[in-house]
């Protein structure tokens, strides 16, 4: 069982920059692949950024690459994603989700959720 809680969203103005952090519970973290998702008001759930169990692989949606990063401390049971050159579009409730395999695109194949942060970006 992994309970997950994110932190770190907030309001930031166009081209800013912010941070989520999403903690972990228990000790087999590091067994899990991590993905990050975000959802706007009245539109679907979509994919943001995955790593794998060992942080050595990565994929980003197109609308963030360049701009986001994914990385986790297994030491801190934690993934974190940065987020620069923010756009009012990426504007959402973000969700951090474990999975105990490979990472996936998909959120319907996730295990685990957190509550979600809510990230507001001005113009």
């Amino acid at each position: 069982q992994v309970q997950l809680v994110e932190s770190g969203g907030g309001l930031v103005q166009a081209g800013g920059s912010l941070r989520l952090s999403c903690a972990a519970s228990g000790r087999t973290f590091s067994s899990y692949a991590m993905g990050w998702f975000r959802q706007a008001p009245g539109k679907e759930r979509e994919f943001v950024a995955v790593i794998s169990w060992s942080g050595g692989s990565t994929s980003y949606a197109d609308s963030v690459k360049g701009r986001f990063t994914i990385s986790r401390d297994n030491a801190k049971n934690t993934v974190y994603l940065q987020m620069n050159s923010l756009k009012p579009e990426d504007t959402a409730v973000y969700y951090c989700a474990a999975r105990s395999k490979a990472g996936s695109r998909y959120y319907r194949e996730y295990e685990y959720w957190g509550q979600g942060t809510q990230v507001t970006v001005s113009s």
